[in-house]
């Protein structure tokens, strides 16, 4: 795919969206899906978890983020030095 440079927001095109029914929107979605997992390649554990409040649960959720970007920067850091 060619980079293009705009000097301008107006000088892009406005068609950049798929409508509902073009069949490339589903392509498009599952590629953009597929590039951010391989590029973050996020874990979080599995099962249930029960919260008694909605901060327990968004801790819970801030650590699983937390180690995804760890373990992303780690991975970063590892392809650079090599």
């Amino acid at each position: 795919m060619p980079v293009r440079k705009f000097k301008s927001v107006e000088e892009m095109d406005g068609n950049t969206w798929y409508d509902r029914s073009d069949p490339r929107l589903f392509r498009a979605i599952r590629t953009t899906w597929e590039f951010a997992q391989r590029v973050t390649r996020p874990r979080f554990p599995p099962g249930v978890y029960k919260h008694r409040t909605i901060e327990e649960a968004e801790e819970l959720r801030e650590s699983w983020e937390q180690a995804n970007f760890a373990a992303f920067r780690q991975r970063r850091h590892e392809s650079t030095t090599r």
